[in-house]
């Protein structure tokens, strides 16, 4: 399709606006209010969002001793030393990743109090002209919504970082590739996590019921996360209050018999807090202790939760509880079974359960099945999120998003990513029947993203808090060696299951930035083809034959500026306009949340009499979709909010003008004689006042009409105008980016929902056009 109008209004089309459009500048805008909310919460509250933050986040990492030995030592009974020295492993492990990097660093980088991947990414993008998301404008950076708290100390390396990434479109791209690696290993935590805890839970029964087999194990297994998915549409707000009492009764549980078996079998076991044994235990052990960090990773799955989920919470709460509670109970309960495995180093496999006193083990078990659920509906969740927030960014293909929770915008559910992730979990018990395997698949992907935001924190450091380098040299160093070589003992289980989080993300991956690139050139694609305003005042001026029919269109469009070219293909294919025409531009910004006060922006289109409007809908990126009936009432009240401003801007344009004229005449006057003009002075001050009064009474009569107008256009009703795409690459186009147009984007969809389910738009009130995008 091609831009409208002559050879000037095509070259203004296709060449780069030389002024701000006003709206697309407060488009941009976030009150002061949201520029740096780092919450100042009583004490109490604090508290209290540290106890519900327990059951939300510290499922997965709480859950880590089920499998933790058992998969350390795979091949066969360890010996005291070995014990000591992967002890040892683990309480430096815990102590330096979820403790020092996660508490005291990673905590301190969130939005605006939100977590995540795509929070790091919102930072930097706000900091740095990297975002190559749609939408996206220069004029971000210089707004008050978007900046930053930032140390005053100058930082020449992180400007000449700054320089560069914003310089190199391929640092950009890896920037976003990054990014999206990230997210995609947190959904790969999604699958592996419900498979790995209810597995190892229940695989427990065993060690009592000695009738079941392993089949036995993997059913049970399977019936639990098919009736977990299953629950999923319901929401977990009327369960929620449950999950942090039950957690922490496991946590109650595994620390305590911790404790109870220090002291049974063998008090000795503290010598594992000497750091001698980690070097002891790789000089005796050699190829085989590296590759059993692949076991002693699991320790410090779900630590990310603890970053991800920081949105419900606070930095204080999150910190308070895993200081308070998990941090001490993982340590009591890691050095309980090492000391029962100082005695019974034959149980190894079962070491979780074997360790457990008589009397305390069908509660354990019990309890153990729970935490373990818990667990898994916090990854669950989790996704969910990370989906939502994808799609909001132009990053995932239109699924459909149901809200379970009027209190909580972050519980969501999404019934295509259930039902898939529900299917993958079913398939990798299935498959590897073994919590060892499993847990090579699982640790390649927990590291993937700890490495991820190990890059993006330094980043922040560097460019924003403007850290000494030699500090921020020192992080990425300390944490980033640590996790290179966990992450390379899990590479070296390849084969054994590592393949699989590998194969999930690469999909993810490609799929994401198929999407994302196919988008992002649909949005510029409509920006060079955009009908500038003379164009679209004379068609509609000249066109004699174009109907004004009663109602509101209202036409969405990616652009904030101009009009859209589909609008052109409405008026040859229909020769009929709505009374009112509003351009809705739905616009997510790198902020985690818009105020509702805030989130309706609107301009006019044209000259008055055309009745046609643009309005901008800002959405953070963990904002939920408004529902359309309240879509309706919220542009109307702003249609009528901007009608009543603008008339009040020019009444206080007019009077500064007024004010401005009598002073020139004041000054002129008081050049001559008083005297003589004294009467023609006050007959034309007597003049002005009357102009003025005549003007304001004009326009409030103009308003009066608009709004009547506006309101007879609402009762008509009110049509949504779609543009259906169809998506073709130019014939010199090349192989890749045939193959990414019109295999992967094209797939996807098909099979993706409809823009009008996204948008939440009612069928019946729905009305589309055809268009044909060549890239």
């Amino acid at each position: 399709m091609e831009g409208n109008g002559d050879d000037h209004d095509e070259m203004e089309n296709r060449t780069p606006l030389r002024r701000l459009d006003s709206l697309d500048v407060e488009a941009n805008h976030i009150p002061d209010g949201m520029r740096h909310s780092t919450k100042v919460l009583s004490k109490a509250l604090i508290l209290k969002l540290a106890f519900e933050s327990i059951g939300v986040i510290y499922g997965d990492l709480g859950t880590s001793p089920l499998y933790v030995y058992s998969s350390t030592f795979p091949n066969g009974p360890p010996s005291k030393d070995d014990v000591l020295g992967a002890l040892c492993l683990i309480i430096y492990t815990l102590s330096l990743i979820p403790l020092l990097k996660y508490v005291f660093f990673v905590l301190q980088a969130n939005d605006n109090g939100n977590g995540g991947t795509f929070a790091l990414y919102s930072l930097i993008c706000r900091h740095a002209k990297v975002s190559r998301f749609q939408n996206e404008e220069v004029e971000d950076q210089s707004l008050s919504g978007y900046r930053l708290q930032r140390s005053d100390r100058a930082s020449r390396m992180g400007a000449k970082i700054k320089e560069a990434l914003e310089g190199s479109p391929f640092a950009k791209k890896v920037l976003l590739l990054l990014t999206l690696l990230g997210t995609c290993a947190v959904m790969g935590d999604g699958v592996l996590t419900p498979a790995i805890s209810v597995l190892s839970a229940v695989d427990g029964i065993q060690t009592k019921v000695q009738s079941l087999t392993e089949d036995h194990v993997v059913l049970i297994s399977v019936a639990v996360l098919v009736i977990l998915f299953s629950l999923q549409s319901f929401g977990t707000e009327k369960v929620a209050f449950l999950f942090a009492p039950c957690v922490i009764v496991w946590f109650a549980f595994i620390g305590g018999i911790g404790i109870f078996n220090i002291f049974n079998y063998d008090a000795s076991i503290f010598k594992a807090f000497n750091p001698y044994y980690i070097i002891n235990y790789f000089q005796r052990n050699g190829r085989q202790g590296w590759i059993s960090l692949g076991g002693i990773v699991l320790a410090i799955t779900g630590t990310e939760a603890m970053f991800a989920d920081l949105g419900h919470f606070s930095v204080p709460s999150v910190q308070i509880a895993f200081a308070s509670l998990a941090y001490p109970s993982l340590l009591a309960a890691y050095i309980g079974q090492g000391s029962y495995l100082l005695k019974h180093p034959e149980n190894i496999s079962q070491t979780f359960y074997k360790s457990i006193p008589e009397p305390m083990f069908w509660p354990m078990f019990v309890v153990a099945v729970g935490a373990a659920i818990i667990a898994s509906q916090a990854m669950i969740s989790a996704v969910f999120s990370i989906v939502e927030q994808s799609l909001a960014l132009g990053c995932f293909p239109l699924v459909k998003v149901v809200h379970t929770s009027s209190k909580l915008i972050g519980q969501v559910y999404i019934p295509e990513v259930n039902w898939i992730l529900m299917v993958l979990c079913v398939a990798v018990i299935g498959i590897f029947r073994s919590t060892t395997y499993i847990g090579n698949a699982y640790g390649m992907a927990v590291l993937a993203v700890m490495l991820v935001t190990t890059t993006l924190v330094t980043l922040i450091m560097v460019m924003i808090w403007r850290t000494k380098l030699y500090l921020a040299i020192a992080f990425f160093t300390i944490f980033g060696a640590i996790e290179m070589i966990y992450f390379s003992a899990n590479l070296y289980k390849f084969p054994e299951g590592g393949w699989l989080p590998v194969a999930f993300s690469s999909v993810l991956v490609i799929m994401m930035a198929a999407w994302h690139y196919v988008t992002s050139k649909k949005y510029i694609f409509e920006a060079d083809n955009k009908i500038s305003i003379s164009s679209l005042e004379r068609r509609l001026e000249s066109d004699l034959m174009l109907n004004r029919v009663p109602g509101i269109g209202l036409m969405y469009t990616q652009l904030v500026q101009g009009v859209p070219p589909i609008f052109d293909l409405f008026i040859e294919n229909l020769r009929a306009l709505h009374s009112v025409i509003v351009f809705v531009s739905v616009k997510h910004l790198p902020v985690s949340t818009v105020p509702k006060d805030e989130r309706f922006l609107v301009r006019r289109v044209g000259n008055r009499d055309y009745r046609m409007y643009r309005s901008v809908v800002r959405y953070g990126y963990m904002d939920p979709a408004i529902p359309h009936g309240e879509f309706e009432e919220c542009l109307m009240e702003s249609l009528k909010r901007f009608v009543m401003l603008e008339s009040y801007e020019l009444e206080m344009l007019d009077r500064g003008m007024y004010i401005e004229k009598a002073e020139e005449n004041k000054e002129h006057s008081g050049n001559v004689e008083r005297s003589s003009h004294s009467t023609e002075d006050k007959k034309r001050s007597s003049g002005s006042i009357q102009e003025q009064q005549s003007n304001i009474s004009e326009r409030k009569e103009e308003v009066r009409n608009e709004l009547e107008f506006l309101s007879t256009a609402r009762e008509e009703g009110i049509t949504y105008l779609l543009g259906s795409s169809v998506i073709e690459v130019a014939p010199s186009s090349s192989i890749g980016k045939r193959f990414v147009v019109n295999v992967v984007y094209n797939l996807l969809q098909r099979i993706s929902r409809k823009s009008r389910v996204a948008l939440q738009i009612p069928h019946k009130r729905l009305m589309e056009v055809g268009i044909t995008y060549t890239l």
